[in-house]
Parts: C-alpha cells; sequence; structure tokens
C-alpha cells in the first residue's frame, strides 16, 4: 500500500463528508444520553429497556468509518513505483569471437561460457525489446538484425565461430548502424525505442593496430555512441591468466579491462567484469533486469480498495450481530 502520490487528489475532498458523517454519530449519541437522563423513573427505565452493550455497539460506526476513509483513498487514486516489462526497445549484443576466447581459464573455453549465458540472456528478455546479434573478430559481421523472435538469435548464438584479430571499434559501428537502421523503420510518432550495445569481450583491440583512438578505433566508436545517446554496456570476460596455443606456441590473452571499462564510460554506459562463467551469468541476469524492465509510477489503489470493502462488509455484519440492524 503507498501514498507516494495520487492521480485525482480532489477525492480528498470526500473525506470532509466523512468527518461530518462521524460528527454527526457523536452528537446522536450525546442526544440520546441526554434523553435518557431526563427519564426521572430510572429504575423503571432500566427494567423496560433493553440492555445496552456498552462501547462494543459502537464497534460497527467506527469501522464503517475507517472503511470510507480507506475507500477514500482508493478513489483519490494512489500510486506507486512498480517494476513494469518495456514495451520498446533496442538492444544489440555484441560478442566477441577471437581466437582468444578459446582460452580455458573459464570452464570449458571462454567461448562456451559465452554461449550458454548469452542464450540465457536473450531468452529471458521481455517480449518488448528487439534483440539484435553481432560476432567481430577481425571484421564485425550482423548475424541478427533486431528482433523479438529469441529463438533466431539463440541458433545463431550455437553457431558461433573463432577466427583472427579484434576490432572492437568495427563491432560498435556495425550495432550503432544497425540500430540506426532498425530505429528508421519502427520509430513512429513516438520517435526510435531506446537502444543500448551490450559488448562482451576478452581482449584488446588488435584492428587497427595503432590505438583505439584511431578514426575506425574503440574509443572513437565508443564517442559516436555517446553522440547518438546510445550507451555501451561492457562486460569483460576472462582472467589476467588466459593463453592460448597459436602455431604450437602459448600465448598469454589476459582480459583488458582498463580498455572496455574506457569504452563503457565513453559511451555514457556501465563497465561490468566476470572473471568466471557463474559471474557473467549473474551479469547477464543483471542486464536483463535493467533492459527489459522500467519503473514506472503505477496504480495502486487495488489494496486500499480491498482492504475498505472487507471493513464495510465487517461493518455491516457487526451492527446485525450487535444492534439486530445496518448501520
Amino acid at each position: 500500500m503507498s501514498l507516494s502520490g495520487f492521480t485525482s487528489p480532489w477525492w480528498f475532498l470526500v473525506l470532509l463528508a466523512v468527518a461530518a458523517l462521524a460528527a454527526g454519530y457523536v452528537l446522536v449519541q450525546k442526544t440520546l444520553r441526554r434523553r435518557t437522563l431526563r427519564f426521572t423513573n430510572l429504575e423503571l427505565l432500566e427494567r423496560v429497556a433493553p440492555k445496552r452493550q456498552g462501547l462494543t455497539r459502537h464497534l460497527p460506526a467506527v469501522v464503517l468509518i475507517l472503511a470510507l476513509v480507506l475507500l477514500t483513498v482508493a478513489m483519490a487514486g494512489p500510486t506507486a513505483e512498480q517494476k513494469v516489462p518495456r514495451n520498446r526497445a533496442t538492444v544489440v549484443l555484441v560478442i566477441d569471437v577471437s581466437l582468444s576466447m578459446e582460452a580455458t581459464d573459464v570452464a570449458p573455453t571462454r567461448l562456451e561460457a559465452a554461449k550458454v549465458a548469452a542464450k540465457s540472456f536473450a531468452e529471458g528478455l521481455t517480449p518488448g525489446v528487439n534483440l539484435g546479434l553481432i560476432t567481430f573478430a577481425g571484421t564485425a559481421t550482423v548475424l541478427v538484425a533486431p528482433t523479438t523472435d529469441r529463438a533466431g538469435v539463440a541458433r545463431s548464438i550455437d553457431n558461433l565461430k573463432l577466427a583472427q584479430s579484434t576490432a572492437t571499434g568495427e563491432a560498435i559501428f556495425a550495432a550503432l548502424q544497425s540500430i540506426e537502421g532498425f530505429s528508421s523503420v519502427v520509430g513512429g510518432p513516438e520517435g526510435p525505442p531506446p537502444a543500448r550495445i551490450v559488448l562482451m569481450s576478452d581482449g584488446k583491440q588488435t584492428i587497427p593496430t595503432e590505438s583505439e583512438d584511431d578514426s575506425r578505433g574503440s574509443f572513437t566508436a565508443a564517442r559516436a555512441a555517446a553522440d547518438k545517446k546510445i550507451p555501451i554496456t561492457t562486460i569483460s570476460f576472462g582472467t589476467a591468466d588466459g593463453t592460448v596455443e597459436i602455431e604450437g606456441r602459448p600465448q598469454s590473452v589476459a582480459v583488458d579491462d582498463e580498455a572496455m571499462e574506457e569504452i563503457a564510460q565513453l559511451s555514457g554506459g556501465d563497465f561490468y567484469r566476470a572473471a568466471t562463467a557463474d559471474q557473467l551469468r549473474k551479469v547477464y541476469d543483471t542486464l536483463g533486469e535493467q533492459i527489459g524492465y522500467e519503473v514506472k509510477q503505477a496504480d495502486a489503489s487495488r489494496p486500499w480498495l480491498i482492504l475498505g470493502t472487507l471493513l464495510a462488509l465487517l461493518s455491516a455484519a457487526g451492527s446485525l450481530v450487535i444492534g439486530q440492524r445496518l448501520p
């Protein structure tokens, strides 16, 4: 039950009538008492008058007044913050499939653990969210354009394959283009739906080789996302001890937390670190709650209405039992 806000507060004027009713009841009781005291033969009155119930006879009236107060609050339209499913949103899931994702520091491999968590995330999103899927290694590939068809996204996740290099900036630019194309079709009078990119990667950008601030680098792409008001949520997946064999030689593929955190900050998004499959699943669960639901002021009059109605019925029943009449 909430009193945080009301859609029709003018209904509280009814409380003036309720207060007048309560005052009238008290006045009537005092009048009856004065009439009783005027009766000169009190001993005879005691024998012929029905036995009084004492204070219990007032209970039905008190409960009725309380019921009217609760029903008035219900009519005023109390509201409360409630979590409701989004009916329109666009999310593009961007997954790193570079060779470093073959590292076994996350069992069985980083890629296989990522598949399980990403599928759970996709299948758990609320129906109103359009989800797209992009993978990247040396280039970015749009596997699924934003859609509410979760089965297609799940199938594409199952078929992810490893490839060389890590072009994080290209992946972000591809996600932005995918969102813009989708928004231009479904925008409508309300404008394009709110959008977000979820980027999961374990390694440092290798293409372009110069720096993340290159014209096609990840930091440049993150700034472009900020300009378009599309935040990037980054998930840094893996550990500092990860290694893979390349041409028969072990090579370190330590996770690059700093770069992933910088991408999130530049774009106005959030950064998460996941060093195990369980941590990755929890991150995706958190994102599912954040993305799939929004907090709105919703109607909260139902409990007030129910309680007020129950008390009104209780008042009627009490009046019949105590006074053999309705209040």
